[in-house]
């Protein structure tokens, strides 16, 4: 009788042996990847190109007899990223800008087969977000948003997504650093999580989630010259950025209404500066947030959101990942005692931009006729354009990096390059396209 009992707790301790086990190796990040997974989507960019085949005459109706009788159809380009659905009742979809810039039909799949086709709901460059509506679609999941505000640096993260096409990959790895400043290749600027997660292409757009499975990133970046660095744009920013890309389809530009320039030895002595770290303000303009909380000229902005300011390129880069949503506190230094603010910043509406563009630049802008460009339509004498001998009727297609093909675009050139003491400008008088420096 004792050994049959023997046996049996034997027995038992051997069959409830297996399942403790198979717990165990149900980590956090298992959980978290089970749970996350359905939400997150393949996105696939389809554009048509020229056709595929020529004629030898280089005719356009001979060109569409050879593609009819060979029976090839136009070539057809594709772009593969990475998404997550933010609101399964709504159908939306968060993601990366550069994923659907070539432009095209946008197909959404998911992790359980199913695919829609999807509308752009907004794009903004700048952050490197879009928000995508999937069409007749219902019963959908959806990632639960956390707190980028709430991150330890050393903490497990996850990402999903979809490198070289490889669908619903999952990397895990740290949070290496938080409020990185940065700029993409993609153009996005602001403070992104750093991490060790494998990001390779096609993870662009996918979710970063933290050990609960809470989305608190979008990646979006790889660095083109190291191994085991990724980012990922901070889910608190996104939610500002979704609301704006829902209400208006894009994401209005900002400012705190002041000019400047970087700190010198000269004006670190005038000033009585430590060292010529910061942003020194040269100009205030009047009914903006700098001149309603007091920013002097002579003030020296060292500080915002709690990230030091170096020079004028690291103040615009803070700025542009601002929203007009969100309080900025800012420490400056006058007379030689650190001073603390908060405010929000302005946004530059069309007026705004072109009459800075004329103050400062010295020419006025009007769209151009055939909708390509901006053309010049008056130049004030002595100005910067003036000297530089551009002309009214001239066509201005691209300030800085930024191509000229809607008003929101001279608002952001104008921004950008605000602070440089020279602009490179496409410009085209009649035929010919010419690249010129506007001197400030």
């Amino acid at each position: 009788m004792k050994k049959f009992v023997v046996f049996f707790v034997i027995f038992v301790f051997i069959a409830m042996a297996g399942p403790v086990q198979a717990d165990h190796r149900r980590t956090p990040v298992v959980k978290a990847v089970e749970t996350v997974s359905p939400s997150v989507v393949n996105i696939t960019v389809i554009k048509k190109n020229a056709p595929g085949v020529r004629s030898p005459f280089g005719d356009p109706f001979f060109d569409q007899f050879f593609k009819d009788f060979s029976g090839q159809q136009p070539r057809q380009s594709q772009s593969l990223g990475s998404g997550v659905i933010i609101d399964g009742a709504k159908a939306l979809v968060l993601t990366n800008a550069h994923v659907i810039a070539s432009g095209g039909e946008i197909t959404v799949r998911l992790k359980d087969g199913r695919e829609f086709v999807a509308d752009l709901v907004g794009s903004d460059p700048d952050f490197d977000l879009a928000v995508l509506k999937l069409k007749k679609a219902s019963d959908l999941p959806q990632v639960v948003l956390g707190d980028s505000n709430d991150i330890y640096i050393g903490e497990t993260v996850i990402a999903i997504g979809n490198p070289f096409g490889f669908s619903h990959t999952v990397t895990t790895g740290v949070v290496s650093a938080v409020n990185r400043p940065m700029k993409t290749n993609n153009g996005a600027y602001g403070s992104f999580i750093q991490t060790d997660a494998a990001i390779n292409p096609g993870n662009s757009g996918g979710p970063l989630l933290n050990i609960n499975g809470k989305l608190i990133g979008i990646n979006t970046a790889i660095h083109a010259r190291a191994e085991g660095i990724g980012f990922a744009i901070p889910v608190n920013k996104a939610k500002f950025v979704v609301d704006e890309l829902l209400n208006t389809g894009h994401v209005a530009p900002i400012w705190i209404g002041v000019f400047g320039q970087d700190v010198d030895q000269a004006t670190a002595r005038h000033f009585r500066l430590k060292n010529l770290k910061g942003f020194l303000v040269s100009e205030v303009y009047s009914e903006t947030p700098a001149a309603k909380v007091g920013i002097m000229v002579g003030d020296v902005i060292l500080a915002i959101n709690g990230r030091g300011i170096a020079n004028k390129d690291d103040y615009l880069i803070q700025l542009f990942g601002v929203t007009k949503s969100e309080a900025l506190t800012m420490i400056y230094v006058r007379d030689g005692k650190r001073r603390k603010i908060n405010l929000k910043p302005q946004v530059v509406d069309r007026e705004m931009a072109l009459t800075l563009v004329r103050t400062r630049w010295g020419f006025e802008l009007a769209d151009s006729r055939n909708g390509n460009g901006a053309e010049v339509t008056v130049i004030v004498p002595g100005s910067p354009a003036a000297r530089l001998g551009l002309q009214a009727g001239d066509i201005i297609h691209q300030i800085g990096s930024r191509r000229l093909s809607s008003g929101l675009d001279l608002i952001n050139a104008f921004l950008r390059n605000r602070l440089q003491k020279t602009v490179l400008m496409r410009v085209q008088r009649g035929r010919g396209l010419y690249y010129v420096r506007l001197t400030l």
